[in-house]
C-alpha cells in the first residue's frame, strides 16, 4: 500500500508538473502574445507617423514649388519689361547720336561761316557783297527750313571727307 500510494503520489506530482508546465507555456504565451501585439501597435503608429511627416513634406515642397514658380514668373515679367525699356533707350540713344553729328557738322559750318564773315579779309566780304541773297537767307527767320536743307546736305558732304 506504501508503494501505491507513493506511486499515486509520485504520479499526482508528475500530473502536477505537467499542468505546472502548461500554465506555465500558455502564460508565456499570452505575455508574447501581448508583447508582439504592443510591438506590432507600436509599429503601426510610428509607420503612420512617417507616413504623416512624408505627407507634410511633401506638401510643403510643392508649396516651395508653387511660390518659387510665382517668384520666377514675376522675375521673368520684369526682365521683359526692362528688356524692352532697354531697347527703346538705346534707340533713343541712336537718334540722340545721329542728331548729335548733324548738329556737330551744322556748327563746324557756321563756325566756318562765322569766321569767313567776321574776318577782314577783302575777299570774303566781297564775296558776301556779290550775293546779298545768300546774306539774307542767313539773316532772315523765314528761310530756315532752306538753310536747313542746305546745312544736310553740307553735313552730309563732310562726312565723307
Amino acid at each position: 500500500m506504501i508503494t501505491d500510494t507513493l506511486l499515486r503520489m509520485t504520479n499526482l506530482a508528475q500530473s502536477f508538473s505537467v499542468a505546472f508546465l502548461y500554465w506555465f507555456y500558455v502564460f508565456q504565451e499570452a505575455v508574447m502574445d501581448r508583447k508582439k501585439r504592443k510591438r506590432m501597435l507600436s509599429n503601426r503608429e510610428s509607420a503612420r507617423r512617417s507616413r504623416m511627416r512624408k505627407q507634410k513634406k511633401l506638401s510643403d515642397l510643392i508649396a516651395e514649388v508653387n511660390q518659387l514658380k510665382k517668384e520666377n514668373s514675376q522675375i521673368l515679367t520684369v526682365l521683359s519689361i526692362t528688356t524692352r525699356r532697354y531697347s527703346t533707350l538705346e534707340a533713343q540713344n541712336s537718334i540722340l547720336k545721329a542728331q548729335l553729328m548733324k548738329l556737330s557738322s551744322e556748327l563746324q559750318y557756321f563756325s566756318k561761316m562765322s569766321h569767313n564773315i567776321t574776318s577782314n579779309s577783302f575777299s570774303s566780304n566781297m564775296a558776301l557783297c556779290d550775293r546779298p541773297h545768300l546774306m539774307e537767307s542767313f539773316t532772315n527767320s523765314s528761310n530756315m527750313g532752306y538753310i536747313s536743307q542746305l546745312i544736310i546736305a553740307s553735313a552730309e558732304d563732310m562726312l565723307y571727307y
